[in-house]
């Protein structure tokens, strides 16, 4: 069995999961093979029938899977309760495609010839999910896949495995069938060959290590890979900007869910004409962030997912610090005796020069590094300055900069006076450079992963 434990106090073990073993993992991929066969040929409206009912199932016990994300994640409870609605936002949007155009009809130069494009599932889908958002991770995953007609098997995270197995009850109590969505829970290093063994395609949410191991494993048997990696989102404060629209937009957008989101913001460019208004104003509301455990109605931001992470957490930290980065606030494990068992760290702002390893590593964490530019090219080149390029943002109130930087930032999403996280189920989502692959997810282009184009033409002969 695998322990999970709870990163408010890791003293505490709030659930037990099989540690499954490879011949499990075998059988399992037997079981979608079978399940395939039917759901591929049911109508797409009966698919789009269960995942409704699941999301209303959802909705009506969304307070059970809150509860369960705050005990295996550690966010806090009103962050749990937009992830359950969220989850069944993606399962309604995607049952909506059973009613849109499905193919198309094309001319053909061939007498009494007509040719049809024919959209068909790709098979058995290997989900590999992460525990920084284990619920709407997954939904943004099977949403696309069983709209279009694909099995799942869902590889959830050892952190975070028991909201993956409340999805897929619910998704069978809604009428989907054995075998449709299998959910994997056990140790990496002793399935991992086995997952990998017999998917017709991966979609993985996770670090850049285990991407480029996956496209080495898979590319060589032309198995489709779909994958959402890591990120070092920027924001840049022009001189002109409102700086109190600024500072609150970015102190949640660095530390909500204590900065483990992947499009959480980790890099500041301010002007530097702006730059000492808004560090006072950044640290007046640090400041009111109150730590601790998720279910604590009084705690704004909870602890890290697990102890392991919440130590190289510091560890960049105390990185930054010997390289000569300034902590501007936070900085460490907060002193507080009832957090002392928890997975917790200080919301944190340091100061650091664009060489340092804090503004080039990704952390993870609620940490923000902040530097100054000395105009909005100089801006522009800091922003891209990263081997990622998953979600950018900008403060101004000229339309001509808004324009120009949306223009120019090398990432997949681009905010104006806004966070870099909160895209909606319907936006594209997905990153440039090093932050993924071609294939986006959510919105229409979201499904496209999960299906394969057939050609075909008929010769009537009346």
């Amino acid at each position: 069995m695998l322990e999970v434990r709870d990163p408010a106090d890791v003293r505490s073990v709030v659930a037990e999961v099989p540690a499954m073993t490879a011949a499990e993992v075998a059988a399992a991929y037997d079981r979608a093979r079978a399940a395939f066969a039917g759901w591929r040929r049911a109508s797409p409206l009966d698919r789009a029938a269960v995942m409704a009912r699941a999301a209303t199932l959802i909705r009506a016990r969304a307070e059970d899977g809150a509860v369960t994300l705050v005990r295996e994640n550690g966010k806090t409870l009103g962050e749990a309760r937009v992830e359950v609605a969220k989850t069944a936002d993606f399962l309604d949007y995607y049952a909506s495609f059973a009613r849109q155009p499905w193919g198309e009809l094309l001319s053909d130069a061939r007498p009494g010839t007509t040719t049809s494009v024919r959209v068909e599932p790709v098979g058995v889908v290997l989900a590999i999910c992460p525990w920084n958002d284990p619920l709407i991770t997954p939904a943004r995953k099977l949403g696309p896949a069983l709209i279009a007609g694909n099995v799942v098997l869902l590889k959830a995270a050892s952190q975070t495995p028991g909201i993956a197995i409340w999805a897929a009850g619910l998704l069978a109590e809604a009428g989907l069938p054995d075998g449709v969505v299998q959910v994997i829970t056990g140790r990496s290093s002793e399935i991992s060959a086995a997952l990998l063994a017999e998917p017709d395609a991966v979609t993985f949410t996770g670090s850049n290590e285990v991407g480029a191991f996956l496209r080495r494993t898979l590319a060589d048997r032309n198995v489709r890979l779909q994958a959402e990696l890591g990120g070092k989102n920027v924001s840049v404060v022009l001189a002109d900007a409102d700086l109190d629209l600024a500072a609150a937009t970015l102190v949640s957008a660095a530390f909500a869910q204590a900065g483990q989101r992947c499009t959480a913001t980790s890099r500041l460019i301010v002007a530097e004409a702006a730059a000492v208004e808004l560090q006072a104003r950044l640290l007046a509301k640090m400041d009111q962030i109150v730590v601790g455990p998720g279910l604590d109605p009084a705690s704004t931001m909870g602890p890290l997912s697990y102890a392991g992470h919440r130590d190289g957490v510091v560890e960049h930290i105390e990185r930054a610090r010997k390289e000569g980065a300034t902590v501007l606030a936070g900085g460490g494990r907060p002193a507080a005796a009832g957090l002392a068992h928890g997975c917790y760290v200080e919301p944190t702002l340091v100061s650091v020069s664009p060489g340092q390893s804090l503004w080039r590593d990704e952390v993870f964490g609620p940490v923000l590094a902040v530097t100054t530019a000395d105009g909005f090219d100089q801006a522009v080149r800091l922003a891209n300055d990263t081997v990622y390029g998953l979600s950018a943002a900008i403060f101004t109130t000229s339309l001509t900069r808004a324009n120009a930087f949306i223009e120019q930032a090398e990432a997949g999403q681009v905010a104006v006076n806004l966070p870099t996280a909160g895209w909606d189920v319907h936006h594209p989502f997905g990153g440039f450079r090093e932050s993924g692959s071609a294939f986006k997810e959510q919105g229409s282009p979201g499904i496209r992963f999960y299906t394969r184009i057939k050609t075909a033409a008929t010769r009537f002969t009346w």
